[in-house]
């Protein structure tokens, strides 16, 4: 009989039942239990959590712990709060994830694009008037980040006719995409991007990576839009950017707090479109097999799928 597996997450008790009804479908061999119903012998004996923005001290409860699955893509909290002494992490890496970003990418994309927000500004004044219209391949969007998300992310801005860059820590090559790193990559995506797009991981590099000194690189009049983490943009300089009109609009799904504060700026900010950190949820069922296949292989080989870089955060 193998070692049952712990479900750790901060969650309701409704959110937490369904996710360890879903998992258990998907690995019917498996017996998973929540962390607040394991018995002593149970925590004593696990090997796998499978965790949820666990809680640490929970983590702490598990000793004989040899991996950690996270449902999530973003891992940062878990690193952060766990550290260098934590059991190897496997992140969420999920196609189906990959493809509702690049699907979220495009369609804000498109709402800069073809004017939306002013539209609706109009619209408020009761003005009716056209406003120019642009094609895809005179407008370049860069991507600030090339992982599985930002690589879906250009393929689709590619095929709807966009001008693509892309920027990533290390330099990679990218069918159709203009690649860069590096600083002088990054300041040469800001310098040409009509449409900036922040997709990469939060890591001590990233926190703060778009500043008053890197918005005020991007060419007066244009749009960026945040799906990464909300600290990877210095609130404050990018709210002194949309006021001065250097940056036309924001298209924010991320903060630093969540959910927003009430009290923010950012929500009556007439440049400034809020969004509830939808552009690509975590789809239950894709998740619970990808879950399920890495945990099998292990079962089988003992080898690991590829693990968080503790170091880099990711």
């Amino acid at each position: 009989m193998t070692s049952p597996i712990a479900y750790v997450s901060r969650s309701a008790d409704d959110e937490e039942a369904t996710w360890i009804e879903t998992l258990s479908k998907a690995m019917p061999g498996e017996k998973i239990v929540s962390i607040r119903q394991m018995t002593e012998e149970q925590r004593q004996a696990a090997e796998i959590a499978i965790v949820a923005n666990p809680d640490p001290a929970d983590i702490a409860r598990l000793p004989g712990l040899k991996w950690i699955h996270s449902l999530w893509a973003g891992v940062e909290r878990i690193v952060s709060e766990l550290g260098p002494t934590a059991p190897p992490i496997v992140r969420l890496t999920d196609p189906e994830l990959a493809r509702v970003m690049g699907e979220a990418v495009l369609a804000w994309t498109y709402y800069l694009h073809r004017n939306m927000p002013d539209y609706r500004q109009q619209q408020e004044k009761k003005i009716w008037k056209d406003l120019e219209y642009r094609h895809p391949k005179d407008v370049t969007v860069g991507l600030i980040g090339l992982g599985l998300l930002g690589t879906e992310s250009a393929k689709r801005l590619l095929s709807a006719g966009f001008d693509v860059m892309g920027w990533s820590r290390s330099l990679k090559d990218l069918e159709g995409v203009a690649t860069v790193s590096g600083e002088e990559g990054l300041n040469e995506l800001l310098a040409k991007s009509d449409i900036a797009v922040c997709l990469v991981p939060l890591t001590a590099e990233t926190r703060g990576l778009i500043n008053a000194r890197r918005l005020q690189r991007m060419k007066p009049g244009a749009s960026i839009i945040n799906f990464a983490r909300g600290a990877v943009i210095v609130a404050d300089d990018l709210l002194s950017s949309l006021d001065s009109g250097h940056i036309a609009h924001a298209v924010l799904d991320v903060f630093e707090k969540e959910p927003l504060d009430q009290g923010s700026p950012f929500w009556s900010h007439p440049n400034v479109t809020v969004l509830p950190h939808i552009s690509a949820p975590t789809d239950p069922g894709s998740s619970a097999a990808i879950v399920a296949q890495n945990i099998h292989n292990w079962r089988k080989t003992g080898e690991l799928p590829m693990t968080v870089d503790m170091q880099r955060g990711y």
